[in-house]
């Protein structure tokens, strides 16, 4: 049986339930970002303390198809941009489409409903934060970060990180600030 799992975006996500479900002796078949597939029925097994522990970790358990599917897709643009080493050359709403099988337009009007945001703008704020931690990292060039995150060039990358930080990534990389949103907070 599948379980959805709301603010599940990173793998120290993945790992705390993990351990919440070892824990709680529930044998899992996975656990990818947002959701879980348990081997027991769901009678078997506490879903009270399920939700209470996840709770603990800031997650919680979802049951509205809605919710379920607009954090699917709050998953699939975190794992294109945070989690692959280049985002897809493909237009953004074909790579949704595809991996979520549903016409991109209802999805887009779904997330919007939703999250109050586009699907277009939440993977401009999920690239932005990706971009300052790239910055952060100092590995890479401007121009190897904007061709990363799929980009058409420097000039376009900075406009975005200025619309969103109000900073140019330079002066952002000069003030070495370190505070960045955290993936739940997108």
């Amino acid at each position: 049986m599948k379980l959805y799992i709301k603010h599940m975006v990173s793998l120290h996500c993945k790992m705390s339930v993990k351990a919440i479900l070892e824990e709680l002796g529930v044998d899992y078949v996975y656990i990818d970002l947002g959701e879980i597939e348990i081997k027991e029925n769901t009678n078997s097994i506490d879903l009270n303390m399920l939700k209470s522990a996840l709770h603990n970790c800031g997650l919680e358990l979802m049951d509205d198809k809605k919710a379920i599917l607009t954090e699917k897709i709050k998953n699939i643009i975190v794992e294109m941009i945070h989690y692959e080493n280049y985002i897809p050359k493909v237009k953004n709403s074909e790579y949704i489409s595809e991996k979520m099988n549903y016409d991109y337009n209802y999805l887009s009007t779904l997330f919007s409903e939703v999250t109050g945001i586009t699907i277009e703008h939440s993977i401009i704020l999920n690239k932005i934060e990706r971009a300052k931690e790239l910055l952060l990292y100092d590995e890479l060039s401007l121009t190897q970060i904007a061709d990363k995150l799929n980009y058409s060039g420097v000039a376009h990358l900075s406009n975005q990180f200025k619309k969103v930080t109000g900073l140019t990534p330079s002066f952002f990389k000069k003030l070495k600030l370190k505070k960045r949103v955290s993936l739940e907070d997108i």
